[in-house]
């Protein structure tokens, strides 16, 4: 197959438009470490409530709820970055 010119243009803007995100909208806004691991926490937190021994007067159950919200919060937060 012969390389034109058009095959260039058409190239060169395929390349274009995935650089400028266009092709591929939420690669760029996806990465966000800091709520990742905040998001990592979270769950290890709540992993660790789970498997604790006695209620604590409802305060680790309390907790777990607190911390299913902040997850939550921390989700939409992802969401609302991208």
């Amino acid at each position: 197959m012969k390389f034109n010119f058009a095959h260039l243009l058409l190239a060169f803007a395929v390349g274009a438009l995935a650089a400028s995100g266009a092709l591929i909208p939420n690669v760029q806004a996806s990465w966000q470490p800091h709520m990742d691991a905040a998001l990592g926490d979270l769950r290890s937190a709540r992993h660790q409530l789970e498997i604790a021994a006695d209620d604590k007067g409802g305060h680790r159950v309390a907790a777990i709820g607190i911390i299913d919200n902040a997850i939550g919060e921390v989700k939409a937060g992802i969401q609302a970055g991208n």
